[in-house]
């Protein structure tokens, strides 16, 4: 497969990436002859960022989609030749092969691409001229009008689109104003397919943009599945549990591998996040023995930790609230609604009413924004297993468990998961309208 990407959802919390970190280490070592890389889908908020960086890892880089796009299918040739050579240079290179295009420099600056059909032109007006070749022109002499050239990060489709509708054989490859390479009409006979490795996510919707035109070879998840097609069987590992980095853990205890200290700490930090320190009732046993070998391995106190790791989260009032509202937000499709669930984790929740009005008001941006027809935004105590939600305005909201607090805000004592507490009421709202 050569390169494969191990990528989580789309909005990237810390369970996403540190499966997606711990995985790729772990198939790394299992599969020495393919290179797995950890990559990100989306913009990771401010607190996730600052977890990440206090953990001293090269932080999963941002990869937009996986597009097949030209740089995945450009040319490239040792061949060089100069405009102002005659054109016997170019007899020397199809002695060896059969070029459609040939690149051509002038003092070593790109000048042009010299097709096939440049050379047969030429010789067929001098036969047609004289009936033999009396002369031998520089490759300067024979070459047409150049046309546009494309981007390396063009879509494979696009440039294919443009090639078609050109009558040259090739066209130039840059990448901003510097020539890379070239691309002719064989390069479009078949689209290349990223290898991509889904965790904490199997649904297409959530999953990094182009996921469709990708080669998919595993998922890796602990929520429903809603997995997209795939050509080929694949290994898929979906537990009930409450991380992915559990399973990841569990990956490696299978392969007879032990997590060095670094990626235990990564998976232990995944731990903690997505089980809210043990707390969530998401949690099992499988995750609290997986944190307290990972904590031992990276020796490091499992509960000071997971309170000093949502310390670096910080409140919610200083934070811009679109941002932290779409740092960690999921959109569902229930009985014709479309529903956006966002959550914030905090260390209290004393100053709700100082930022309450001006959340809720980023909330409905956020649904409109995303075309849905109703947001709520769960915010999570952490220390104190409290959480209080925040909704925009729609009939699903009377049909709510939670005591009003104000206006289309609700209490949730003893709620702290998303997935197991509040998504349920959520569905049975909307499917009692």
């Amino acid at each position: 497969m050569g390169t494969v990407y191990v990528t989580g959802h789309r909005n990237p919390d810390l369970d996403s990436v540190c499966s997606a970190y711990g995985y790729a280490v772990l198939m790394n070592l299992q599969d020495p002859d393919n290179t797995y890389i950890p990559v990100r889908c989306g913009h990771l908020s401010d607190g996730a960022r600052s977890v990440l960086e206090q953990l001293g890892i090269e932080i999963p880089a941002y990869k937009r989609d996986v597009y097949p796009r030209v740089r995945d299918i450009m040319l490239t040739t040792d061949h060089r030749i100069n405009a102002d050579d005659p054109l016997t240079a170019v007899a020397a290179i199809y002695e060896k092969t059969s070029p459609s295009v040939i690149p051509v420099y002038d003092n070593d600056e790109f000048y042009g691409l010299l097709s096939v059909d440049d050379i047969t032109n030429w010789t067929m007006k001098e036969l047609s001229r004289d009936s033999k070749i009396t002369r031998i022109p520089s490759v300067r002499q024979i070459m047409t009008d150049q046309e546009a050239g494309v981007s390396s990060d063009e879509l494979f489709d696009e440039a294919r689109t443009q090639l078609q509708s050109s009558s040259k054989r090739g066209l130039a490859v840059y990448d901003e104003d510097r020539y890379v390479g070239y691309v002719t009409r064989r390069c479009f006979l078949r689209a290349p397919r990223y290898n991509v490795i889904l965790v904490d996510h199997n649904e297409p919707g959530q999953s990094i943009r182009g996921i469709e035109t990708a080669n998919i070879t595993g998922i890796i998840d602990h929520h429903r599945l809603d997995a997209i097609k795939t050509e080929q069987p694949i290994f898929i590992c979906a537990e009930p549990l409450g991380s992915t980095c559990t399973i990841v853990y569990q990956q490696f205890i299978r392969n007879n591998r032990t997590p060095d200290p670094v990626t235990a700490k990564v998976l232990l930090t995944g731990i903690i996040s997505d089980t809210l320190i043990l707390k969530s009732p998401t949690t099992t046993g499988d995750d609290a023995v997986a944190a307290h070998v990972l904590a031992s391995i990276c020796r490091a106190n499992l509960e000071e930790y997971g309170l000093e790791m949502f310390s670096r989260v910080g409140g919610l009032k200083d934070k811009e609230p679109e941002s932290a509202i779409s740092a960690d937000f999921k959109t569902y499709n229930e009985s014709g609604v479309r529903i956006g669930i966002g959550q914030c984790e905090v260390t209290t929740l004393n100053d709700l009413n100082d930022y309450a009005d001006i959340y809720s008001e980023a909330l409905d941006v956020v649904r409109k924004r995303q075309g849905l027809d109703w947001a709520v935004l769960m915010i999570t105590d952490v220390i104190h297993e409290h959480s209080a939600l925040i909704c925009t305005e729609h009939r699903g909201n009377r049909h709510l468990p939670y005591k009003p607090v104000g206006k289309n805000i609700y209490d949730m004592p003893d709620v702290m998961s998303r997935k197991k507490q509040l998504l349920p009421e959520i569905i049975h709202a909307v499917g009692d309208q």
